[in-house]
């Protein structure tokens, strides 16, 4: 009842509506609805509190959204498609939605545009990342969908993208609110739903251990100061028996990486990883190399040990 309560207001039936089709700061909402940003954030407030919405804090932002595992999402997902389509409001706040969408879109582009160089330039060294797509979804599949599916250092969430077929809920994380507003407005333009993004430390995922059924760390941990730990945190959070894909390049010696790019780490050989992977509980799988000019792909597969829970996919998406 407390729910129903909370959504039968006029502005907090609207916020709903639009929380439901976007993850939209307090900004953007107050820019749609032409209200307040106190009187915005005041009935965001008690959307939450009614379990209607969550906040995802993000940097000194935070994002409203209905997240899957809210007790209410299934009303709010129910209220939206019960809305008058020719409500003059409820359309105007739809065109707002789109304007806001598009900047979000027009912002990301120039950041990209931006920094394409270096994306093109690392990229020219190695193997066509189509291969190493590939090799990640022929890691993944085993004939069943994945329930819950965690992409660390997501970027432009572009795995986000591809895995999304597979997958019942999908979630990126990265530190970078540049990289995450360009993977928003890729997934966004991709009609996905159900794979979000959030910034997230991946020293110490928001997430609970044996929580997730697929992790992938792609091309992030060259950056990292302590990569074992990265790996120890990933496997933190993995149900038992289910995988985690890493890839990386293999050693090198491309120097300027490290200079103009921001590489801590100039590659990783198979040797190296597989102590940290045991550690963390990791069974290893034989490193698949990817040759490139000059450089090599290395992608791994681990599973957590323990035995599997049976039918993974079910008891997430029961979830």
């Amino acid at each position: 009842m407390a729910a129903l309560r909370a959504a039968a207001e006029p502005t907090r039936l609207r916020l709903l509506a639009l929380c439901a089709d976007s993850q939209l700061t307090v900004s953007e909402l107050t820019q749609i609805l032409g209200q307040s940003q106190p009187r915005v954030s005041r009935h965001l407030k008690l959307l939450c509190e009614a379990g209607l919405l969550e906040r995802v804090p993000e940097g000194t932002w935070a994002f409203y959204r209905v997240g899957d595992r809210l007790a209410g999402a299934p009303l709010v997902r129910a209220l939206a498609t019960l809305l008058p389509a020719g409500d003059p409001i409820l359309a105007r706040d739809g065109e707002r939605l789109i304007a806001v969408k598009r900047a979000r879109s027009e912002v990301a582009e120039r950041y990209f545009r931006d920094n394409a160089a270096q994306w093109s330039a690392i990229r020219s060294l190695h193997v066509d990342e189509a291969q190493v797509e590939a090799a990640v979804l022929k890691m993944l599949d085993n004939g069943q969908p994945i329930g819950d599916l965690l992409d660390i250092g997501t970027g432009t969430g572009r795995l986000l993208e591809i895995l999304s077929p597979r997958v019942k809920r999908g979630l990126g994380v990265d530190t970078s609110r540049d990289m995450l507003s360009i993977a928003r407005s890729n997934l966004e333009r991709a009609g996905i739903r159900h794979c979000q993004v959030r910034q997230a430390d991946m020293y110490a995922l928001p997430l609970d251990s044996n929580s997730v059924d697929a992790a992938v760390i792609h091309q992030v941990l060259h950056f990292a100061d302590e990569p074992q730990k990265a790996i120890q945190e990933a496997a933190r959070v993995l149900k038992s028996g289910c995988p985690l894909v890493i890839v990386d390049f293999a050693p090198h010696d491309l120097e300027d990486l490290r200079a103009r790019h921001a590489h801590r780490r100039l590659g990783f050989a198979d040797a190296e990883l597989r102590p940290w992977c045991a550690a963390a509980g990791l069974d290893l799988e034989p490193v698949t190399a990817l040759p490139g000019h000059p450089l090599t792909v290395h992608v791994w597969r681990a599973a957590k040990r323990g035995a599997p829970v049976t039918a993974i996919s079910q008891k997430s998406a029961a979830a």
